[in-house]
């Protein structure tokens, strides 16, 4: 399913995000500007899309970005034990959009 398409509010969030890079390898200390919005809880459930995570190909989706990258796609428990649980990484983003 593909679920409701995003307000004009959630746009803008996901457009904020995407200022920020991606969350994975800010955290390995590099600066990747070209994301896709990464939907933690898949993009069905209320609320769907303000639980979103900033991510580059590599980190998104299996075989996609630059080799040797752990993808949430369908590695989610490694990417998780390297980099924390996606809803406290969320957070970490919500805190960096708005210190």
């Amino acid at each position: 399913m593909k679920g409701k398409a995003p307000t004009k509010a959630e746009k803008l969030f996901h457009d904020n995000l995407s200022q920020i890079g991606c969350i994975a390898c800010r955290m390995d200390g590099i600066w990747n500007p070209i994301v896709s919005i990464h939907h933690i809880d898949g993009r069905t459930r209320p609320g769907a899309h303000m639980r979103v995570l900033p991510l580059c190909a590599g980190h998104h989706q299996q075989g996609t970005g630059a080799p040797g990258l752990v993808a949430v796609h369908p590695y989610k428990a490694q990417f998780e034990g390297i980099y924390g649980k996606q809803i406290d990484l969320l957070e970490l983003c919500k805190n960096i959009i708005n210190p």
